[in-house]
């Protein structure tokens, strides 16, 4: 189990800050990033990732030098909030293709701006893949139960958070008073009392 807690500990520790970092550095600048076209800003965004993800590997042994042990009852805690997550995940992934989740509609210099999700788990809530990236988070920090895993939570949180706002500033830009509308209409994180049925069925 000492084993399986390092290597999850180690595998959430290497690509998350590189992951929140890309996001930070993406939806501030996309202008920027459109001029320079796809190829160049992919190859600068990857060599960014990459450099953060190495010096976060290289620092690996003083990074997860707490640890707290295995804790059955925390494990027991992280397992269906994992579930939640694969469960969210799921659903998120009928909706976003890949293209999506690596942020071609933000770096692509295209003027229709793409289209504007608002069915499914969309329909309830506006961040979903947040959420999910958000519970993977909190899972991984009480199943591995290292120090820098619980740190890792609140500046994730507000790394996300951060994000969030960005992305929506950039929503509105691209689809205007559509995206406003469903702002006004879909909460961000929690679903409203009552919006929840059907939902796993979509």
């Amino acid at each position: 189990m000492d084993t399986a807690r390092y290597v999850v500990a180690l595998i959430t520790i290497v690509p998350v800050p590189s992951a929140i970092l890309f996001w930070l550095v993406v939806h501030p600048n996309v202008r920027l990033w459109r001029r320079l076209g796809l190829s160049l800003s992919y190859t600068l965004l990857v060599v960014l990732m990459v450099g953060v993800a190495v010096a976060v590997y290289l620092l690996r042994d003083s990074i997860l030098s707490e640890e707290y042990g295995t804790n059955y009852l925390l494990v027991a805690l992280a397992i269906p909030i994992y579930g939640a997550t694969v469960w969210l995940s799921l659903r998120i992934r009928r909706y976003l293709t890949f293209r999506t989740f690596v942020g071609v509609p933000e770096l692509a210099a295209r003027r229709d701006g793409g289209l504007l999700l608002t069915e499914g788990v969309y329909a309830r809530v506006r961040h979903p893949r947040y959420v999910a990236v958000l519970f993977g988070l909190i899972s991984v920090a009480l199943f591995s139960n290292y120090l820098a895993l619980y740190l890792l939570l609140p500046v994730g949180a507000a790394g996300l958070y951060l994000i969030i706002r960005l992305e929506e500033r950039e929503l509105v830009e691209r689809f205007g008073d559509e995206y406003e509308t469903y702002r006004d209409r879909v909460p961000m994180f929690v679903p409203r009392r009552g919006r929840m049925t059907n939902l796993g069925a979509r």
